[in-house]
Order: structure tokens, then sequence, then C-alpha cells
């Protein structure tokens, strides 16, 4: 009789003691569990702790790594996507100028010397749009809703325009942000005809972009998602050109890119001094 009422005063000291202190039992520090983990771990008793370590896990931002270099416009579509999402990581500088992509020890990271690349932990990432949709997909509920799915139409819609960025607009843009922003920053000289031959297949693309946006705030919807976000780093470059000029004739563009440009998230994704004084390694 004595056993069972000291097994019963145990077994409810233990549980008031889970009550109080459930994340401590679980062997779990509270300050690295993200807000919106409580509800949906303490919606499954049976796997609390599994659920909680799992969150704190996915908290440690700072295992994020990425291989870039901050004037590339490849490595700050994806700081875009972890500034729209509130992520930390820890940044590893590349240096396209001096070379550093074509080092053996790059090049043992990257086959094909391109930045950046990403690491979570075990996995290894490279392309930039791949990685900011891995990381719009895992910090979905977290954030800028980037990839707004809600329905077969509005996923349609923003792949359409995510692929019409991909092959309408990025070639010529990455062609006019090479000749005029890249090129000098390696002592190259700018071939005009290149640009001029290009801006007049840009002026096509753009007609479309206007009409589109005539009557929409912005590309795939009214809301800002991964198919505007994608356009911002060779539009950033351009905005200091003589191609700037093609974007401000055209009303709907010119504020479209007024606003997706102020975004602070993406004015933390050009700060280069962030970069280097962020750097760890």
């Amino acid at each position: 009789m004595g056993s069972s009422i000291l097994l019963v005063s145990f077994t409810l000291m233990v549980m008031l003691s889970i009550s109080y202190e459930p994340l401590k039992w679980m062997g779990v520090n509270a300050s690295d569990i993200p807000e919106t983990c409580y509800h949906h771990c303490n919606q499954t008793f049976e796997s609390s702790r599994q659920c909680f370590k799992w969150c704190q896990e996915l908290a440690r931002k700072d295992e994020y790594k990425i291989y870039g270099y901050p004037y590339s416009t490849n490595t700050r579509r994806v700081l875009a996507v972890l500034h729209e999402k509130g992520l930390s990581y820890n940044p590893i500088t590349v240096n396209l100028i001096a070379g550093d992509q074509k080092k053996p020890s790059f090049l043992a990271i990257n086959p094909f010397g391109q930045v950046p690349v990403f690491l979570d932990g075990g996995l290894k990432l490279t392309e930039s749009r791949a990685i900011s949709e891995y990381l719009a997909t895992v910090h979905k509920s977290r954030g800028t809703q980037l990839l707004n799915y809600k329905s077969y139409k509005t996923m349609g819609t923003q792949r359409m325009w995510m692929a019409i960025e991909s092959f309408e607009f990025d070639p010529l843009t990455s062609t006019l942000t090479w000749e005029q922003s890249i090129k000098p920053m390696y002592g190259l000289k700018t071939d005009y005809k290149v640009v001029n031959e290009t801006e007049a297949k840009l002026e096509k693309v753009l007609d479309i972009y206007e009409e589109r946006l005539k009557n929409s705030s912005f590309l795939a919807s009214n809301s800002f998602t991964m198919a505007d976000l994608y356009h911002l780093p060779n539009i950033q470059y351009l905005m200091d050109t003589h191609t700037k000029r093609m974007f401000e004739n055209r009303p709907s563009v010119r504020r479209w890119v007024a606003e997706i440009t102020a975004r602070p998230a993406w004015k933390r994704a050009c700060d280069v001094k962030a970069w280097y004084h962020k750097k760890k390694n």
C-alpha cells in the first residue's frame, strides 16, 4: 500500500514538473523555440519531445552557410529570400574578381565553379532559384509568403512568371548587367553594340510587363511573391545604367520597380558592408 502511494506521489510530481517546465523536461531551450512551434507541438503530445527538438534545430539558423560574393546577382537573390524570411546565416566569401571560384578548394564544393552554394547541415544546394524555393518552402509559415500556392490557378500563374523571368527577362538583363556594371569591376570595356542589340530585345519584354502590371500590383498576383523577387538583382544594377530609362518610360513598370527595390529585405541583401561584418569564416 505504502509503495503504491509513493508511486502515485512520484508520478504526480513528474507530471507537475512537466506541466510547469515542459521544454526543460524535454531537454529543449525555450529561447530557441519559434513561437509558431508551440501550438503545433502542443497538439501532438505523443511526439512533443521530438517535435520541440525539431523546432529547436530549425531555429538554429546560423547553421545555414552560404558561399557567395556580395556583388553577385545570384548571391543577392538568395540573400533576399533569407531576409524576407528573417533567417540568419553564415556568409563565406568567394571573391569572384580574385578568381576564388576557380580554385580547387572551391571546385571541390561546386565543380561548376559558381556561386552561391548553400549548406543546410548535410544538404548542399547550388543554383540560386533552387535554393530560394527550398528556403521559401521549408519556412513557408515564416515571414513573407513568397510561394503563393493557395490554389492550382495561383500556383500556375506564379510558376509561369517565375519561368518568364528565367527564360525571357534574365538572359537579356544579365547581359546588360554584365556589360555595363560587372565588366567595369574587372577593368573591362563595355561593348555598346551588344548593349544596343540587347536593349532592343528587352523593349519587347518590358512592353509585355507593362500590360500585365497595369492590371496587377505585382507580376503573379496583387502581393509580392518569388516571381517579383527573382527580378531584383539585375534590376538593381540596371538602375545605375543607361538602361534605367527603359523601366522609367513605362509607368506601371516604374511603379513596380520602385516598390520592389524599396523592400527592407532587399536593401539588406544589397548591404555589402553587412556581409563582411557578419562574415565568420
